[in-house]
């Protein structure tokens, strides 16, 4: 655990993240927009150090909850940066709440030591993985509102929180499903051309990539369906769902079966 492996201070930026995502959560509705902008500077500030501080160790330490963890300040980034464009979309409480639990979790589990990265670009290929990971958490966010605001206009009933048209929701989704898409099939291409340097066997079809490959072929999917024949409503969104859950089983999901279920590095 890294509470008891890393010096007390290093604990101190990430405990301060999980605090002020706290804050965001609970006291949302009855904070300031001041002093909630402020705060989530803070805690984007927070959150980010954490981060370097725990990626940038010597040995590099990496898995499944670093990972979430990155991805969560990753969506709160996209977020934050929305929220200016978009005021109508209120997402800070339960984007708030679930980063909290990311930097949690990452506190407890580290993940395992890479002393030897056999060569400086290979962090590319991280950085590429959980950059999809993150604009594709953001696309499932804005479906699951496309579905809200949907049910609401059915039903009849006020949209609540969500408040931006729905064929907004519908193209601000699909932008991030495509960028998502794009550094995929990087993260797939940089992984192929790093397999050498990471083992003697060449490409392997391992549970991870298995599971990224049958994502990356369901999203190609939707967009080309969406491009071609005009895909959209509750099909679209379940494909997105569906290529998001294999893409989390690809990496977050193998890795937790190995450093929590199984216990091994």
């Amino acid at each position: 655990m890294i509470l008891a492996a890393s010096p007390w201070w290093s604990t101190v930026p990430a405990l301060g993240a999980a605090l002020g995502y706290l804050l965001l959560a609970l006291a949302n509705s009855r904070m300031p927009r001041p002093s909630a902008g402020a705060l989530m500077a803070l805690v984007w500030l927070l959150h980010a150090l954490a981060l370097g501080m725990a990626l940038g160790a010597q040995p590099a330490r990496f898995g499944f909850a670093p990972a979430l963890s990155v991805m969560a300040w990753l969506v709160f980034t996209v977020h934050a940066i929305e929220s200016r464009l978009y005021p109508q979309l209120h997402t800070r409480r339960a984007l708030a709440a679930l980063g909290a639990g990311a930097v949690l979790l990452a506190l407890v589990f580290p993940g395992s030591d890479y002393p030897d990265l056999r060569s400086n670009w290979l962090p590319l290929h991280w950085a590429l993985g959980i950059a999809a990971y993150g604009l594709l958490a953001v696309a499932v966010v804005h479906a699951w509102f496309m579905q809200r605001a949907e049910k609401s206009i059915r039903q009849g009933a006020p949209q609540g929180e969500v408040t931006l048209p729905l064929l907004a929701l519908e193209r601000l989704t699909f932008r991030f499903v495509a960028a998502g898409f794009v550094l995929l099939t990087g993260t797939l291409l940089a992984g192929w051309y790093f397999t050498e340097l990471l083992g003697p066997h060449g490409w392997a079809w391992t549970h991870k990539t298995v599971f990224t490959v049958l994502s990356w072929a369901v999203l190609g999917l939707l967009l080309l369906g969406r491009w071609q024949w005009g895909w959209r409503g509750r099909f679209a969104v379940r494909m997105l769902y569906a290529g998001a859950a294999l893409l989390l089983l690809g990496y977050v999901g193998t890795r937790f079966v190995i450093e929590v279920v199984l216990q091994r590095s």
